[in-house]
């Protein structure tokens, strides 16, 4: 037998895998310096009490016959999709409840929604970019192009002049650097995908954190009914990084290829899925529920706290940023010119700081450096006083 050969193509260590082996090797070396971990994206504050209550009565019901449940339905309970399609239509996006697949995190869709398409694609990602959206291609054996996201435009990649693309990743407000796209921004790829006949695999999963007019879904935009699938994850929104929650959305009429994408994925969902469980899903709708919304909205100001005590003592150190303002992530340019793993390196072994290298997102991540706020307050004070006193 053979083994599948793309996988020679991918860098030896997944990026986070790299920084924990990393971290830990100090920790077991220095047991009595105390690391403050501000790297992985993993959230702290505990799920909304009304998720709970409602994941706990789900539970309760698989206790009893006459509320038993088996298998959920492939695309998730009708009673769940109607309460994200509410979502949906309470800032101005039109999105029907049977266009919405709930699925366990925006990861493995991000992943496996590769399936339905042809190897042959070609694939375009903004450089930054989310490892997972390059690595699974890389499996699946497609070519990949990038469109750079600098410092001159913000970070906010634009489509590339005279480059052919069949399969487009965007993620907004982005991850690793907390740009987020503007109407104005996304409309010029929804028209270059429909140009294209491209189809844009759109990441969300960082929404909830928009505090300004930036576009949260990109089915605001005109157009992206036609060449659009958007991906969200609870991760973020609500805590679910450990409880597995979040969904897609297919437009019904979208196509390609004389086959409908919807039908494509379902079938797709049918073989290889079985479904997010009852109790899971009592607790996704939970989230939607206006008791729910008022409760995750305490846990994501607590984060944005985080992200201001970030951006300001960068400010007063008169380092160069984006994010922390419509995203949980603060994308910092390395002082002195010094590499993302050196800087990396520096933090870890003089103030005990873990953050994510740049370099690990791509080429035009080299010299920068990603900071979470998903930290606890208390924690990310004393990093940023750690660091401050370091660099000051």
């Amino acid at each position: 037998m053979k083994i599948n050969s793309n996988f020679d193509n991918l860098v030896p260590n997944y990026l986070f895998a790299e920084v924990a082996k990393r971290t830990n090797d100090y920790i077991a070396k220095n047991p009595d310096k105390p690391v403050i971990k501000m790297g992985i994206g993993d959230v702290t504050l505990p799920l909304a009490p009304v998720v709970v209550e409602a994941i706990k009565k789900g539970a309760d019901d698989l206790s009893k016959k006459e509320t038993f449940k088996g298998y959920p339905d492939y695309e998730g309970y009708d009673f769940v999709r109607e309460a994200i399609s509410k979502y949906y239509k309470s800032f101005g996006a039109d999105v029907a409840a049977n266009e919405i697949l709930v699925n366990d995190g925006a990861k493995s869709d991000c992943a496996n929604i590769g399936d339905i398409f042809s190897s042959d694609n070609v694939v375009l990602v903004t450089d930054p970019v989310y490892p997972v959206y390059v690595d699974s291609n890389i499996m699946a054996g497609r070519k990949i192009v990038y469109a750079n996201a600098t410092e001159e435009n913000g970070f906010c990649a634009m489509p590339p002049k005279g480059v052919h693309s069949d399969i487009i990743y965007l993620c907004s407000p982005n991850n690793p650097t907390g740009s987020a796209y503007t109407k104005e921004q996304l409309l010029e790829w929804v028209n270059y995908a429909n140009e294209n006949d491209a189809i844009i695999i759109y990441d969300c999963a960082y929404e909830s954190f928009i505090t300004d007019d930036c576009p949260r879904s990109i089915f605001q935009i005109p157009g992206a009914r036609t060449c659009a699938i958007e991906l969200c994850s609870l991760s973020k929104t609500a805590g679910f990084t450990g409880t597995r929650g979040g969904y897609t959305v297919i437009p019904r009429d979208l196509e390609r290829d004389g086959h409908n994408i919807y039908n494509l994925w379902y079938r797709r969902l049918s073989t290889k899925y079985n479904g997010v469980s009852w109790p899971i899903q009592c607790g996704i709708a939970a989230v939607f529920s206006e008791e729910g919304l008022s409760q995750i909205q305490e846990n994501i100001n607590y984060y944005r706290k985080n992200a201001k005590v970030i951006t300001e003592t960068f400010d007063r150190l008169g380092l160069s940023y984006t994010g922390g303002k419509n995203s949980p992530y603060v994308w910092v340019k390395c002082p002195n010119g010094m590499g993302s793993w050196e800087f990396f390196d520096l933090l870890l072994n003089e103030v005990q700081v873990i953050g994510t290298p740049g370099e690990g997102f791509g080429e035009c991540g080299k010299g920068y450096f990603r900071f979470t706020s998903f930290g606890s307050y208390e924690n990310t004070v004393e990093a940023m006083k750690r660091i401050e006193n370091l660099l000051k």
